[in-house]
């Protein structure tokens, strides 16, 4: 049997966990991920973790966030004062936003806190910092 490498199109089902044993994601019920190894279509460390499996094989990947999401960086985090965000706006914390830097570019923020004076906004991903497990079962080599 062949083994997974860079450049292969390949199908895996997934579960995705934090150290904690909390799911964040899975395959489950849909069709299996596919991506093609070493393109950074998936988080560096996922695609590493494939990488030499074969067809039929399982395996528990421990990520940690350096090849994940990175760690939490302070400074994506902003308050803002809250008459500059329109009331029509939620600003619940949990409420995921999208806000455009000074460029154009929009970017996906989530709301840390928010009070009558100001809304800090977080622009981390929600699993940087995170050590993340995967079990994963490759499916396919495409």
């Amino acid at each position: 049997m062949s083994q997974a490498k860079p450049g292969d199109t390949v199908r895996m089902h997934y579960t995705g966990s934090l150290a904690d044993g909390t799911e964040f994601d899975s395959s489950a019920g849909r069709d299996p991920l596919e991506f093609r190894l070493g393109s950074g279509q998936i988080i560096p460390g996922l695609d590493a973790g494939v990488t030499g499996m074969e067809v039929g094989d399982t395996k528990t990947v421990v990520i940690e966030p350096s090849d994940a999401y990175g760690d939490r960086d302070p400074a994506r985090v902003q308050a803002v004062p809250r008459e500059q965000i329109p009331d029509h706006i939620p600003v619940e914390p949990g409420t995921q936003l999208q806000m455009q830097t000074p460029d154009g570019q929009t970017m996906p923020v989530m709301v840390a806190e928010a009070d009558q004076s100001q809304v800090t906004l977080d622009a981390n991903h929600p699993l940087a910092g995170q050590q993340l497990t995967f079990d994963v079962e490759l499916v396919e080599i495409v």
